[in-house]
């Protein structure tokens, strides 16, 4: 009876490993996300002053969701090139 809780034990362990595992990529995801969203919306803030702005579409908010910072970077930089 014993050997089966120690199995048993061991199997709840791999599942929870597994369950972690599959949970830290999509909310690693949903916060460079927001991350980025917050730096997409400050850099149109603070750009403002200096006559620079990002137009805030499904693009340029993809871009900076799924990159986060880097992309937040990307867009910059290539607004300062047009």
């Amino acid at each position: 009876m014993d050997v089966n809780l120690i199995i048993y034990g061991l199997i709840g362990l791999v599942l929870l490993y597994l369950v972690i595992k599959l949970l830290k990529w999509p909310l690693k995801i949903l916060i460079n996300g927001v991350i980025g969203i917050v730096l997409l919306y400050l850099a149109n803030v603070l750009g403002s002053y200096f006559g620079f702005a990002i137009a805030i579409n499904w693009v340029t908010a993809l871009i900076a969701g799924f990159l986060g910072v880097p992309g937040v970077i990307f867009l910059v930089i290539f607004q300062m090139f047009l």
